[in-house]
């Protein structure tokens, strides 16, 4: 198995470099990452992840590395794909699912990368969202933010998780939720470990929850991962310490989608995702499948 991203879930994308070799060549004369230093700093990271920032470079495609090259393969593989018929969609339907595992922005890159490779999804049909979901809480108008110097909603005062959202066929939910459990690794680890707190807190929801008709389908992915489920009962701690995933009854504990500056960031961790990745907000935007949350933003 070809490791990218620090994780093993990318096969499919470095298998379909063979097929889109050609397409690769054309395009990555044209796509530029986004470097670091031009993106803003998110007020809540910690000074870990910020001194990241300062550190980094530019990164031409010539030097790209595994992770951006397998990026660029991913959204080349979702941009050549045949669509899905109607017909079939409608034998097998959307489910929506959200995972939380640590900073929104890395997981958004993962199950962007995964729709693209399983699902071929492209440009607006991609449907993984950054947001917030798991308290008991609102703030006023329905409202549920981003840290803010305002103070307005915040999520972390509400009791809310940073999640990822995606709408996958009935089919795949065992996928996703493998590829949500790969994040974790052998150790039981998420990729940021120094941002701590319920906000961080591990998180998968699904409509029903532990009761849901695709539960024993996440309990079969989870088999092969260190994690353990628990029903989550909403507002709780971080999880970091003792390897628990709490599974949440989405229809009780709603996604909320997050701010537009959010949304296909670049994360802390490692070199920029590129601009091909950064760009599916504004794609996603002229489609109305984003839109701006009535929290503060940075956009």
């Amino acid at each position: 198995t070809i490791s990218c991203l620090g994780c093993t879930g990318c096969p499919s994308i470095m298998a379909a470099a063979a097929l889109f070799a050609s397409l690769a060549a054309a395009s990555a004369r044209s796509l530029s990452p986004v470097p670091r230093s031009a993106v803003m700093s998110s007020p809540g990271r910690t000074p870990a992840a910020r001194q990241g920032t300062a550190s980094a470079t530019s990164t031409t495609v010539s030097s790209m590395s595994r992770r951006a090259a397998c990026a660029t393969l991913g959204f080349l593989a979702a941009t050549y794909a045949t669509p899905v018929p109607a017909q079939a969609a409608e034998a097998d339907p959307l489910v929506a699912l959200y995972f939380g595992a640590g900073c929104f922005w890395h997981v958004q890159h993962e199950f962007v990368l995964h729709e693209a490779a399983v699902l071929g999804r492209r440009g607006s049909e991609v449907t993984a969202v950054s947001g917030y979901a798991g308290g008991t809480k609102l703030g006023d108008s329905g409202r549920v933010c981003y840290h803010n110097p305002q103070g307005i909603a915040d999520y972390g005062r509400l009791g809310h998780a940073e999640v990822v959202q995606v709408k996958v066929p009935a089919s795949k939910v065992g996928s996703f939720s493998s590829k949500f459990f790969s994040i974790f690794g052998e150790r039981g680890y998420r990729h940021d470990p120094q941002d701590r707190g319920g906000e961080y807190r591990s998180v998968l929801g699904l409509p029903g929850g532990t009761k849901s008709a695709h539960y024993a389908t996440v309990v079969a992915a989870a088999k092969e991962s260190p994690m353990r489920l628990v029903e989550g009962r909403g507002d709780e701690e971080d999880t970091l310490a003792d390897r628990t995933v709490l599974v949440m009854d989405s229809d009780k504990f709603p996604f909320y989608p997050a701010e537009l500056y959010h949304q296909f960031h670049n994360d802390f961790q490692g070199p920029p995702y590129g601009s091909a990745y950064n760009n599916l907000l504004k794609t996603l935007y002229k489609a109305g499948e984003l839109k701006p949350t009535g929290c503060p933003d940075m956009i």
